[in-house]
């Protein structure tokens, strides 16, 4: 499918969201949305699987296309043949839908207007997340609220409405591939467009794509040698606010399907982890690719993550983040003994900005890099900031700065920065980047161009200076300033004055001042012609102002 395509399906899903949700907040109706064309995809590819399964016992399309094809093998099959096929389908997809519950049974009931469509959706998403084979569908549909009043106060009124919403995402995709990158492609359109519209709960779910690309361009070039190219593979990558997962699948677009051995993922709002689970699998990464925590990353709830074994221990070719900006947060005296925070210290109650990034830190391994936006604060705060900042510093750790233009998010329209940092480098300085002036401004948002996004990322990538663009600051000059890492200290984009030339001046004055004396002395004579008085010249007129 070509951009042009998959802009026009992503612009047809949106309209018909924009036209149903009516008075329903943003936020509600994109979990509507989104899980249907979840449901598309889910149940396109457990047909095309049983398809394959079932070989020639695989019904043939019924010309009415009104039932899938599956449903009459379950009508000419004993029990004990659906439950063996189920079984089977359960070993190889990891999930299952009854004929009732595909796709294609819930859009039929829908344009019919059938008053068992609310009834039916409960019981296949039910079906699905507790007959799946791993915890990856478990739990998948939870937030999905069929019975909300924001659809309707009666029933009937919430049937009428899903009948409608599923009606008109049937029809808006009728004419377009149902291929996984399309479907997928399509999700991530529709949730940017919905971020665009929450405003600062988008914060908690989306990263522009145009910043997403940069940490994911980043992290996949060579951590010791940048300038040599993208590693073949990434063995681990972890995005501990990964949201609705779009930074991570990023990652994997720049090294393709096979890139990237395991995808963790931690979110702690529940609607969202449920939103990165469907993202990962509508853009055909096999639940066996990624696992997904609901959780706290600052308490550390997550097993995985727990382990004290140093042979057991998580490590990452690659960490990325996009924590929430300053969180206020509870730390306590158990967490100063935290083998993630006990080397550096908390950071403070007021911004969790630190912990943020200690906590993924701790998680990347020696030939990795790290890559997390974080607001301007983090480099120039005091007090326990400081002193986590100065260690890392120290320990050279810190290895480049990225200072972002202002209103880039949907969420907050400061500048942010982007740290990245590895635990072995090679370079003793530090790389500052000021893209803060680097942009096309947008009535609402900015956005950065992809001139400006390649700019960055080969600027890094060979270490590059340039006047009030980049700059390698070496850790003596940084010790001086007390380690303060403030862009515009080190990289000012502020243009120097161009020198005045006096002499030049003067000789411009001069010449105005005869200019001015010519001009006198023939408008003077006009006068005279006339008979009224003449205006003084030069001196004279200098006089005539002193005196009065």
């Amino acid at each position: 499918m070509t951009e042009q395509e998959l802009n026009k399906l992503g612009k047809t899903l949106w309209d018909i969201a924009d036209q149903l949700r009516g008075a329903m907040n943003a936020d509600d109706f994109r979990d509507y949305m989104l899980s249907f064309l979840f449901l598309r995809y889910l149940s396109d590819n457990y047909e095309a699987s049983a398809k394959k399964e079932l070989g020639p016992d695989y019904p043939k399309l019924e010309t009415d296309n009104k039932r899938p094809p599956l449903s009459l093998w379950y009508e000419v099959n004993a029990a004990g043949d659906i439950e063996a096929f189920e079984k089977q389908m359960r070993r190889k997809v990891h999930y299952v839908i009854e004929p009732q519950h595909l796709w294609s049974s819930i859009a039929e009931l829908a344009r019919i207007q059938s008053k068992e469509l609310l009834k039916t959706l409960e019981e296949g998403f039910k079906y699905i997340e507790n007959q799946s084979f791993e915890s990856t569908f478990q739990g998948l549909f939870s937030e999905i609220n069929l019975n909300s009043e924001k659809l309707g106060k009666k029933y009937e009124d919430r049937n009428d409405k899903l009948c409608t919403i599923i009606t008109k995402i049937a029809e808006g995709i009728a004419g377009f591939s149902t291929h996984s990158d399309v479907l997928g492609d399509a999700y991530e359109y529709l949730i940017g467009q919905f971020a665009a519209g929450s405003g600062k709960k988008a914060g908690e779910f989306y990263t522009p794509q145009q910043i997403s690309s940069i940490l994911s361009g980043i992290v996949t070039l060579d951590s010791q040698e940048p300038a040599t190219g993208k590693k073949k593979k990434l063995n681990n990558v972890l995005d501990f606010a990964c949201g609705s997962g779009s930074l991570l699948l990023n990652v994997r677009n720049q090294l393709g399907a096979h890139g990237i051995g395991k995808i963790y993922g931690q979110e702690k709002n529940i609607t969202t982890y449920n939103l990165a689970r469907m993202n990962m699998l509508l853009h055909g990464v096999k639940d066996s690719e990624f696992e997904i925590h609901h959780g706290d990353s600052l308490l550390n709830d997550w097993d995985l993550l727990n382990e004290m074994n140093p042979a057991k221990k998580l490590e990452c070719d690659a960490v990325v983040a996009n924590p929430p900006f300053s969180y206020r947060w509870q730390p306590n005296e158990a967490l100063s003994e935290d083998f993630r925070f006990k080397s550096y210290g908390l950071a403070p109650k007021s911004a969790a900005d630190f912990a943020f990034l200690l906590h993924g830190f701790h998680f990347l391994g020696d030939e990795g890099a790290m890559a997390i936006i974080l607001p301007h604060g983090v480099l120039f705060r005091g007090g326990a900031e400081a002193r986590i900042r100065t260690k890392l510093l120290k320990d050279n750790n810190i290895d480049t700065v990225i200072g972002l233009p202002a209103n880039l998010f949907f969420s907050t329209g400061i500048p942010v920065c982007i740290l990245v940092l590895k635990k072995c480098k090679k370079p003793d300085d530090v790389l500052f980047i000021n893209a803060s002036e680097h942009f096309e401004k947008g009535k609402r948002q900015n956005r950065l161009l992809p001139e400006n996004i390649d700019k960055i990322i080969d600027t890094y990538k060979h270490r590059k200076e340039e006047k009030r663009y980049s700059r390698r600051i070496s850790m003596e000059e940084i010790e001086k300033n007390d380690y303060n890492l403030n862009i515009s200290r080190y990289v000012s984009t502020a243009k120097p004055e161009e020198p005045i030339d006096l002499l030049a001046v003067n000789d411009e004055l001069v010449a105005v001042e005869s200019n001015i004396v010519t001009a006198t002395n023939k408008h003077n004579k006009f006068l005279e012609e006339l008979g009224l008085p003449k205006l003084p010249i030069g001196k004279d007129k200098a006089n005539d102002e002193q005196w009065n």
